[in-house]
This record gives C-alpha cells, sequence and structure tokens, in this order.
C-alpha cells in the first residue's frame, strides 16, 4: 500500500506586484509528494525554486492555484489559521540557521513550543531527547556562539522537530558549512528519512540532491523535469519517530 499523499499542488502561479511592472514567478506549477519522501528542489537563480519553498512553508501565498498540505485547504486560510496551521505541522532549517543568540540549546529547541502557546514544563525531556539525536546533548546549556557552525545547525534541525511536523522543510542547509560539516547534516538528514521523515530540500548543489529519493528540476517557473530514483520511505504512522542513536 502507498504512503499517504502529503502535498497536492493544482495549478499553483504566484505573481509579484512591482509597480509598474509584474513579475511572474510561478507558471501553474503541479506537483504531489508521499509522506516519507526526501525530495530536493534545483534550479538556478530565478527558477521559481525558492518561492514554490515559500508557498509549500506556508510563508507566502499563491496568487492563483490550489495547494492542500495533509489534507488541508492551505490557500483558503486566513492569516491566523495558516500561521497556527505552520507553527503545527512544519519543521524549517535554513542556511543561516536562524537561532536566537540570547538563548541556550535547549531554549531554541523549545522556540516553536512556546509560540503555540504550549505548557513547555512537561516538554524538557523531549528537547533534551533531541539535543541528544542531533548529538549536542553535551550542550545543551551553550549559547550559538558558543557553537560551531555544523553544531548551530544540528540545533536548527532539533528545533524543526519539536513540534513532531508533517515534513521538514530545508532551503540550502549545507550552504555555510564546510564540506566534511555539510555530509554531518545531510546523514542526520538521511537518518531523519530513514525513520519516517518527509524532506524537501531546495539545494542548487548536486551532491546534496543526490542524497534525495527524487529531484524536482525548476525553470523558468515551471517544473523543467523530475528525476526519481527511488519509492519513498515507507511510514509506519503508529510509531514516532525514534529518539535514539
Amino acid at each position: 500500500m502507498a504512503n499517504r499523499e502529503i502535498i497536492r499542488i493544482e495549478g499553483l502561479e504566484k505573481v509579484y506586484d512591482m509597480g509598474e511592472v509584474r513579475v511572474k514567478a510561478l507558471h501553474g506549477v503541479d506537483l504531489t509528494i508521499e509522506e516519507g519522501s526526501y525530495v530536493a528542489i534545483m534550479g538556478a537563480s530565478g527558477s521559481g525554486k525558492s518561492t514554490l519553498l515559500n508557498i509549500l512553508g506556508c510563508l507566502d501565498r499563491p496568487t492563483a492555484g490550489k495547494y492542500y498540505l495533509g489534507g488541508e485547504d492551505v490557500a483558503s486560510m486566513d492569516d491566523d489559521q495558516l500561521s497556527a496551521f505552520r507553527g503545527r505541522t512544519l519543521g524549517f532549517v535554513f542556511q543561516s540557521y536562524n537561532l536566537i543568540q540570547q538563548l541556550s540549546v535547549i531554549e531554541n529547541i523549545f522556540v516553536p513550543l512556546f509560540y503555540q502557546g504550549l505548557d513547555l514544563s512537561d516538554r524538557e525531556k523531549h528537547c533534551e531527547d533531541l539535543a541528544d539525536l542531533v548529538g549536542l546533548g553535551d550542550r545543551t546549556d551553550h549559547r550559538p556562539k558558543q557553537l560551531s557552525g555544523g553544531q548551530q545547525q544540528r540545533v536548527a534541525i532539533a528545533r524543526s522537530l519539536v513540534n513532531d511536523p508533517l515534513l521538514i522543510l530545508a532551503d540550502e542547509p549545507t550552504g555555510n558549512l564546510d564540506s566534511k560539516t555539510g555530509l554531518e547534516i545531510l546523514d542526520l538528514f538521511d537518518r531523519l528519512n530513514q525513520q519516517g521523515k518527509t524532506m524537501i530540500l531546495v539545494t542548487h548543489g548536486d551532491e546534496v540532491a543526490e542524497r534525495a529519493q527524487r529531484v524536482v528540476h525548476m525553470k523558468d517557473g515551471v517544473i523543467d523535469r523530475e528525476d526519481v530514483k527511488r519509492a519513498p520511505v515507507k511510514v509506519d504512522n503508529s510509531k514516532k519517530l525514534e529518539l535514539t542513536g
């Protein structure tokens, strides 16, 4: 039996109004992604890949078209609904880490829960487990400036997992890292996908995209072609993410 469909977009368009000029960034994009997938989105500057990622991440809205995430009609949500849905459903990993410098590792991992207004007192063990998962169990009291770039990205990955999201969106997650550290981060992504997490990654690097099961190539605001290398990981929805090893 196939995994459930986690993303469906139909006829997606995005137009930026620049005053006298209107720039069409997406031209009727259609895409479906199954749970357990590891998808890389590639394309040159101006291809539409970042616009597509922002819409998939509910950080921007399409001008036209449909977007269903986990069966929910995202395009029809108002701003408050969209913000709440994003906080419950998505995890983000950015090239620049986006950590809060005044907070410790464990406090940065807590941040998405705080913005959801959840009681943090019973979530501390969960956050500690996530710090262990990314290899920072002995650094939970450190501030970002006391960590290497790779360690900061590991904090960002732990933070992306704290709400047990439907999928993780990563934007050039190894772009600020040396090659050895970048490979360590990609190994961690592999491991998360093998444990059932759905991953969507924007990259311009072939060596990064090589890790994915499926590569979507964008050009001039449309999907130019797709390379499918293997099927998505089979997901057992009765189990939570394994926080060991």
